[in-house]
């Protein structure tokens, strides 16, 4: 059986399927530098064959699976919206997914860009890069009292959304002696207790958080949730923080809420044209920490989701039920 396999997978993942005697095609998106979108795979996989295609952000839609022979499909994404899972299901075909891969890794990196905006790191290396020498220590004087920060202890964060990553994200926070406000109509009131947190509607938490950290997924629910209107009800000295996606708040009210002072600043690493490069608007102002989408990038994501998509195929192999599988009823 022949494997196709376009996202970022382990030396040790890809042994472990060639010691199940698969023929492993390893094509890597960050190697090849290639997304396949629409139906870009489908002569791929036709003309060598594939039955097994794994993937990360390339697009197996409707045409691909109807016009292929495929007998499994996975993604590393914990919930792979590039798939077409009624056409797969309609079709008899497994789909796995790795649900939790990058949930550390994202809640670090929201906790490195509250420290980045908290003590104005990327302010601070940008006023150093710019030509700044100490002629007398007035100068150094001037510096260090515009690019004076704050301390996490003491203050309000608010959580929007309060699933795997948001959770994980309250957790390291408890060790930073903050007050903890939570927004989501879904959560149970024992896992905000689990943080010492406080179940509260998206007004109140606008208006006392000192910081806001978006972690709910971008639904019709959740689409364009931060607006002007909410912007305006955040203390002005208030930072936000989006590792979620751009979609949750109105990018361009953002950038000028940022511009005008109405909130003081924003962790961004989301946004709705991407990739990212130095044409980003966030980049001209010194008030945000602009990342390329790389909140789940790490060593271990990688080998998470190496392992857990390897175990299922394997699991497939064997005729049974992989775990993680999006379509359990195709083993009905």
């Amino acid at each position: 059986m022949r494997v196709l396999i376009t996202a970022p997978l382990t030396d040790s993942g890809i042994k472990k399927l060639q010691d199940a005697g698969l023929e492993v095609s390893y094509q890597s998106w960050l190697e090849t530098g290639k997304l396949h979108m629409s139906d870009s795979l489908l002569q791929k996989i036709k003309d060598d064959n594939f039955e097994i295609v794994i993937v990360e952000g390339d697009e197996i839609k409707e045409e691909i699976i109807e016009q292929t022979e495929l007998k499994l499909i996975g993604s590393v994404r914990g919930s792979p919206n590039n798939i077409s899972l009624q056409a797969a299901t309609d079709n008899k075909i497994p789909v796995l997914a790795v649900p939790g891969r990058n949930t550390i890794a994202v809640a670090e990196h929201t906790i490195a860009l509250m420290l980045a905006q908290a003590r104005n790191i990327v302010a601070a290396e940008r006023f150093l890069k710019n030509d700044f020498f100490v002629d007398d220590f007035k100068d150094f004087a001037n510096m260090y009292t515009s690019l004076m920060g704050i301390e996490l202890y003491g203050r309000t964060v608010g959580i929007i959304g309060l699933g795997q990553i948001g959770f994980e994200v309250a957790k390291r926070l408890q060790g930073f002696g903050v007050k903890i406000l939570v927004m989501d109509p879904y959560v149970e009131p024992q896992k905000v207790e689990e943080v010492c947190g406080r179940i509260v509607e998206l007004d109140e938490l606008l208006t006392q958080s000192d910081i806001i950290t978006i972690h709910c997924p971008p639904t019709d629910e959740t689409q364009g949730m931060l607006g002007a209107k909410e912007f305006e009800k955040m203390k002005r000295s208030a930072v936000l923080i989006n590792t979620a996606r751009a979609s949750i708040t109105d990018e361009f009210a953002l950038l000028e809420a940022l511009k005008k002072g109405v909130i003081a600043g924003a962790g961004l690493d989301v946004f709705s044209m991407e990739p990212v490069d130095c044409d980003n608007e966030f980049l001209e102002l010194d008030n945000v920490t602009v990342m390329p989408h790389m909140g789940g990038n790490t060593v271990e994501t990688v080998q998470r989701q190496s392992e857990s998509i390897v175990s299922g195929i394997l699991a497939f192999l064997k005729g049974e039920k992989p775990p993680n599988i999006l379509n359990p009823e195709v083993f009905s």
